[in-house]
């Protein structure tokens, strides 16, 4: 008889004698229906999985629409006071300022819910939509941190660009971004973190996430401690792991720089 067996019996036995049974017998117990029984790990693993999957592509869709959204406001607010601006630009700053305002204005959630049950309602592919809502929220956020980091780039850094003969879009990419990505690494890093809890909430689209699995084996089980506390563990864990992932790559960042 193995272990897993053995420990069941045991609970089992004491529970038909009617006696008091230890701590660690139900412990194991409990462990055993929520984590071993009928493979219920793999439900968990598939549920990580996910969660990782949206917290990246959700990432790198709110990365590219925050630079998009950072250099037009950037570009706006750099204008020449007294000089009649540029109208394209203006337009694309009122679009800008209303995506952000309306974005941030807003719990995730009911953002999340629109674009699944109103936007794309005849969609089912749930994966895809979390991504992209999650994307165009953190854009949001992730826009404000770049301005950040591009204003506090030196302005004489763009002006020696302009001076060279190089066009707006090649300084930006070339001279302040690069500059600005260095100074803003920590924001950056912090929203991934957040990102990556927040996700959590797919479970109101019927998406099987971390959490969502959670919630599956605490109704096969009736057991809601080890289930619940197992996942926070996951999280914590997680977290940690992309915090000492970030701090190394921020310590080499500053190597680069002194090099």
């Amino acid at each position: 008889m193995g272990f897993w067996e053995t420990a069941m019996a045991n609970f089992d036995a004491l529970s038909t004698a009617k006696e008091t049974i230890p701590f660690h017998v139900q412990f194991l117990h409990d462990f055993y229906q929520s984590f071993v029984q009928g493979n219920r790990w793999l439900l968990y693993a598939k549920g990580l999985l996910v969660t990782l999957e949206i917290t990246a592509v959700a990432l790198l869709i709110g990365v590219a629409l925050g630079i998009l959204v950072a250099v037009v406001r950037t570009a706006h607010d750099l204008q020449r006071p007294g000089r009649r601006g540029n109208p394209i630009i203006g337009f694309l700053n009122a679009l800008c300022k209303i995506y952000t305002t309306v974005i941030r204005g807003t719990p995730m959630m009911v953002q999340l819910l629109i674009m699944y049950f109103v936007i794309f309602a005849g969609s089912r592919n749930q994966t895809a939509l979390a991504m992209l809502a999650f994307g165009i929220n953190s854009g949001a956020y992730v826009s404000e941190i770049i301005r950040g980091g591009i204003m506090s780039v030196d302005q004489g850094q763009t002006e020696a660009g302009r001076s060279l003969g190089m066009a707006y879009s090649p300084v930006m990419r070339y001279i302040v971004i690069p500059q600005a990505i260095k100074n803003i690494f920590p924001a950056l890093g912090n929203e991934l973190i957040t990102l990556f809890k927040e996700t959590s909430i797919v479970t109101v689209i019927g998406l099987v996430d971390l959490t969502k699995a959670a919630i599956l084996v605490q109704s096969k089980s009736y057991q809601a401690f080890m289930p619940f506390i197992g996942i926070a563990l996951v999280y914590l864990g997680s977290v940690l792991l992309l915090t000492w992932l970030l701090g190394l790559m921020e310590r080499r960042l500053r190597q680069s720089d002194r090099r």
